[in-house]
């Protein structure tokens, strides 16, 4: 437990699942937390299971008006954009652990001044921490490598209800992740937070045998001149691993502790974190925020990097797209917004209906699709607009206070 002076930091959590129970637990243990309100768009009843009945609130503008952080884990971006919004203009900082929120609504919301950051806890925090240390020991960071276990572009409804009741997780996000659009949602934040790029739509990918058989991906840096977002697929390993020069290392060939990490080709240094641990981790956050430390990872005020939707099959005109990320007609993948700035983000596609036959592989752009007009599509305008503005971006410094 940790101690404190003063009063509590009063913590509002936006959402009731897996990560609001374990953040909430965490935080119930610390005596310089205190949270005073959980944010359910459920009957409060059905929630009180989890969290004691009178902080369940149904209002983000009383969970804002209570809170000094406010934590959004709700995995929903149009429903996120509102309780985001209504918290930072009452003046709470804003952590999220949620990478698709981050990607598609959390530039505005950083041009506005907001203090906001995402957390420790999954694989783009995971990647941000260690892109300090590494700078910190003099790296020159090449590459941003997520892993993933298993990858199924096209998964089958069948298939993703098993796991689903295996994992005890929603079929929705058995999908996602199944899919590859968690991860490439994930990698789009971390391009963007990062400054890092795309080496092409999807990014390179693909199954490794062997973690030091990765010199590709500095080679492919390097041709770009600008450090990478990308993936593999490993089983063995769950984490992140930065790839990045040194040129002291270099100079010292045979000392173990740098041959060691030296990919095969010596071409570049494996620095990795094979763990990441979601609530636990996202705790830290929360603290660093009320100890002054600067947001660990923001979606920055001029982004790189989108997270498009995919047609996964053939898709008449006039489908409905009841589900998208997570879903069985659309898969998301990372790319660069001024590749095609009409693109629409699979994360606000919920609801929406086509305006045309979609082919499998096609970019969903915005004459494809009627869609509702929500805040959170306003706000995605405003980072595209900024993406392809030919003027500077603001310094991080001048958000985020």
């Amino acid at each position: 437990m940790n101690g404190s002076s003063g009063p509590p930091t009063r913590v509002g959590i936006s959402g009731t699942g897996f990560v609001a129970r374990g953040i909430y637990a965490a935080l119930a243990r610390q005596t310089d937390f205190a949270v005073t309100g959980v944010l359910t768009r459920r009957a409060t009843e059905l929630s009180a299971d989890a969290f004691p009945e009178d902080i369940l609130t149904r209002s983000a503008e009383q969970l804002a008006e209570r809170a000094d952080i406010v934590f959004e884990c709700s995995g929903d971006t149009v429903h996120a954009a509102g309780v985001l919004m209504t918290a930072g203009e009452a003046g709470a900082k804003l952590v999220t652990l949620c990478a698709e929120a981050q990607v598609t609504i959390g530039t505005a919301l950083l041009a506005r001044g907001f203090w906001i950051t995402e957390a420790h806890g999954d694989q783009p925090g995971a990647l941000a921490a260690l892109d300090r240390e590494a700078r910190a020991m003099d790296f020159e960071p090449l590459a941003y490598i997520n892993f993933k276990g298993f990858h199924n572009p096209d998964p089958t409804p069948e298939d993703m209800a098993y796991w689903s009741k295996r994992q005890n997780s929603t079929v929705r996000a058995v999908t996602s992740y199944t899919d590859g659009t968690k991860l490439q949602v994930e990698q789009a934040l971390v391009a963007n937070g990062l400054g890092a790029r795309l080496v092409r739509r999807g990014m390179i990918g693909g199954e490794v045998a062997d973690l030091a058989d990765l010199d590709h991906f500095a080679d492919a840096a390097r041709r770009l001149g600008a450090p990478i977002s990308d993936y593999i697929v490993h089983p063995a390993v769950k984490g992140v691993l930065a790839l990045a020069g040194n040129e002291i290392a270099d100079r010292n060939p045979d000392y173990s502790a740098f041959a060691k990490i030296r990919t095969r080709e010596g071409r570049a240094y494996r620095l990795l974190k094979p763990y990441y641990l979601v609530f636990l981790e996202a705790a830290r956050t929360l603290r660093e925020a009320v100890d002054g430390y600067p947001p660990l990872l923001t979606n920055a005020r001029k982004p790189v990097a989108t997270i498009a939707a995919i047609a996964k099959r053939p898709l008449p005109r006039g489908t409905r797209i009841e589900t998208a990320l997570g879903g069985f007609d659309l898969r998301g993948e990372a790319m660069e917004i001024t590749d095609l700035p009409v693109a629409v983000p699979i994360s606000l596609l919920d609801g929406a209906r086509l305006t045309r036959d979609l082919a499998p592989g096609d970019v969903v752009t915005r004459a494809d699709v009627e869609m509702p007009e929500t805040l959170a599509d306003r706000l995605y305008r405003e980072a595209v607009a900024a993406a392809v503005s030919t003027e500077p971006a603001p310094s991080e410094s001048s958000a985020s206070k």
